[in-house]
């Protein structure tokens, strides 16, 4: 008979921390929703800028030469590194 109150005792205490552990979940997961909400409420992001129609969208000539190094970079190494 002593067993048999011990395994009862173990399941339920093992069921009463299953169900503190699932409850403290639910309302980490429910004050994270809430929080989330009430900053995107009341603290929005600002929009951002809206692109200009006409505006010029060519890269300056910097890009074109670093464009050039990293591509020549790359060719030097697979030359050097084949399998």
């Amino acid at each position: 008979m002593q067993d048999m109150q011990l395994l009862e005792e173990g399941l339920s205490l093992m069921v009463l921390g299953m169900g503190f552990v699932f409850v403290f979940l639910t309302l980490l997961v429910i004050v994270t929703t809430l929080m989330s909400r009430f900053i995107g409420r009341f603290f929005p992001e600002p929009a951002a800028p809206a692109p200009v129609r006409g505006a010029a969208t060519s890269r300056p000539a910097q890009d074109n030469d670093s464009l050039a190094a990293i591509t020549a970079a790359v060719h030097r190494y697979r030359r050097r590194h084949r399998r």
